[in-house]
């Protein structure tokens, strides 16, 4: 079993409809208010979505989290329940749901604002012990920057690598929700040597190294930082580039990058989430899910892992939304 460990919450996605109606009485002319944006509500949060990305490729998988009991939290569960992840690890709580407000760019990349003091998820609390089933343990985004259930998830974290649990991160960084970004990146260069396996973007890489290089300029910066990073701990590291496709850094000094899928972009909400969970199913298709696994992964093997996660990334692409494949779409 993958135990996946975050927030979930409610993504707010501006609604495809190219024009907004006009109100009755206007004489068919929008006025100010019918010019903003329907809102769809949408089940997201990264941990939610590679926890349900990973019940979808048929990955045994369960969700360990605190969910409000308002009704976008029974949606929550239910989602989960939908695609096959085990819920008994979910904490409930009457505090409302976390909101997050996409902005979806021209190029489909999407900007979050975050409505989540006082919410359910922040108040989750280290679980007395994860199911024995537990092989492997992934977290990350918002959960490990908001207290008090960040401290909470960190204990978790250094609980299961203490006792030999494969753990994989993906910081996903949301630089709104982060006010010390100094006293972040100490603490995120803590987690290193709890890990077995670090998942990020490029512009996280940049932004945790504490470059200001673009990152279409910063490649070099992006790959000494990861090099730093696994002198301190993770086996491998994987960089998702967006078109540019994915690139593994090892601890043994390999580096293999495999271009992305080419697709219609509609949106990359969940992409990276997708990428988590794909990464996690095709590394136990290899039976690697544990460090000394993945230390002697192979090129070939690090190129079917990355080709997977690629494929995966790009259905979730394709579709509105956090809406990963299953795993019929990737049977090829």
């Amino acid at each position: 079993m993958i135990v996946v460990a975050g927030e979930a919450l409610i993504d707010l996605v501006p609604s495809p409809q190219a024009t907004p109606p006009s109100v009755p009485g206007t004489g068919g002319i929008p006025t100010p208010d019918s010019r903003l944006p329907a809102l769809l509500p949408r089940r997201g949060g990264g941990p939610y979505n590679t926890a349900v990305a990973l019940g979808r490729l048929g990955s045994p998988a369960a969700f360990c989290s605190r969910i409000s009991t308002d009704a976008f939290g029974e949606a929550l569960l239910q989602g989960l329940r939908g695609d096959g992840v085990d819920t008994s690890l979910v904490q409930r709580g009457g505090e409302p749901t976390t909101l997050a407000v996409a902005d979806i760019s021209p190029d489909g990349s999407a900007g979050y604002g975050f409505y989540a003091d006082g919410t359910a998820d922040r108040l989750f609390t280290l679980p007395p012990a994860l199911p024995a089933a537990a092989r492997a343990l992934s977290l990350g985004t918002c959960s490990l920057v908001l207290e008090p259930g960040a401290s909470a998830y960190e204990s978790l974290l250094r609980r299961e690598a203490g006792r030999g649990v494969f753990t994989a991160l993906d910081p996903n960084i949301r630089p709104g929700l982060i006010p010390d970004p100094d006293a972040y990146r100490a603490r995120f260069r803590s987690w290193l040597p709890d890990l077995a396996l670090l998942k990020l973007s490029e512009e996280d890489a940049l932004w945790l190294a504490g470059s200001g290089a673009a990152p279409g300029d910063g490649w070099a910066a992006v790959t000494a930082a990861a090099k730093e990073w696994l002198g301190a701990g993770p086996a491998a590291i994987v960089l998702t580039r967006g078109g540019d496709g994915l690139t593994v850094l090892t601890r043994g000094g390999a580096e293999l990058t495999v271009p992305g899928e080419r697709v219609t972009v509609v949106d990359t909400i969940g992409a990276g989430d997708t990428v988590n969970a794909a990464l996690l199913h095709r590394l136990d298709a290899h039976d690697a899910l544990s460090y000394a696994a993945v230390a002697g992964l192979g090129d070939d093997d690090w190129r079917d892992i990355l080709r997977f996660a690629a494929r995966a990334a790009a259905v979730t692409c394709s579709r509105a939304g956090a809406e990963p494949p299953f795993a019929t779409e990737l049977a090829a």
